[in-house]
């Protein structure tokens, strides 16, 4: 289906590769008018510029999501170009492989920053327009770590269980306002992420990971964004305060 998204302004962060690059694209596919914030300036603009839409369907701008300062800055350049935001994707993240007797407070501040922080923030700009008009979708992408998870990514997991209490807790709050706030929690999922993490474990690694998929393989991005588009849509018009897992049936294991 698509359109489901005409009229709305969608506000992505980290938006530039991965499921915030597809969540971009499927916004767009579907009618709305997207900005977008990241970090990474020449990913961004060519990510910008293979979709090729004009300046009234999308912004852009170089952010850290760690910064107030910053996220204030474009999405107030963000509405100037685009309107009020009616959509926000918290989106952008980062992986944590630390011990947690040797992680030093930093390390600890900077994960939970972008990982749980950031969402807030973004809310907390976005917010006062949504609660006027008495409508608005949240969705914050978590992680099937904040149910499960396993040695080695410390202190990630907690940081994503963080963000589904949030997702609950906001959700309470601006419900009364007809604003819905979810959260998405993606299982494994072909981005620059998982390279990663899989370059850093040995080669069967991943043969036993797709091995327990009752689908018996991951995920796309698009297949995330799709979920999304669903949740800030009208379709979900009901849907709040809640965690939906998008994992190919991995958390449905016992292994």
């Amino acid at each position: 289906m698509a359109g489901r998204l005409e009229n709305e302004h969608v506000f992505v962060t980290g938006g530039a590769q991965g499921i915030g690059a597809a969540i971009v694209e499927k916004c767009l596919g579907e009618g709305a008018r997207v900005s977008f914030i990241d970090l990474d300036q020449a990913r961004a603009g060519a990510h910008a510029k293979a979709l090729g839409a004009g300046a009234d369907r999308l912004y852009w701008s170089r952010g850290d999501v760690r910064s107030a300062a910053d996220i204030a800055k474009v999405h107030a350049a963000a509405k100037a170009a685009l309107g009020p935001v009616t959509g926000l994707v918290n989106n952008a993240g980062r992986n944590s492989y630390a011990d947690p007797v040797t992680m030093t407070e930093a390390q600890w501040d900077d994960v939970f920053a972008v990982d749980l922080k950031s969402a807030w923030l973004c809310a907390r700009a976005v917010l006062p327009d949504m609660l006027a008009a008495k409508r608005g979708s949240i969705v914050n992408i978590a992680s099937i770590h904040a149910d499960l998870t396993y040695p080695g990514m410390f202190p990630y997991a907690a940081a994503k269980s963080g963000l589904v209490g949030m997702t609950r807790s906001l959700a309470l709050e601006v419900g009364p306002q007809q604003v819905r706030v979810n959260a998405l929690s993606p299982g494994y999922t072909e981005t620059p992420l998982l390279k990663e993490w899989f370059g850093m474990q040995p080669p069967e690694k991943k043969r036993e990971v797709l091995g327990v998929h009752a689908m018996g393989r991951m995920g796309k991005p698009l297949e995330i964004a799709n979920c999304v588009a669903f949740l800030l849509s009208d379709e979900a018009s009901f849907v709040t305060g809640t965690n939906w897992r998008v994992d190919g049936g991995l958390g449905a294991r016992f292994a």
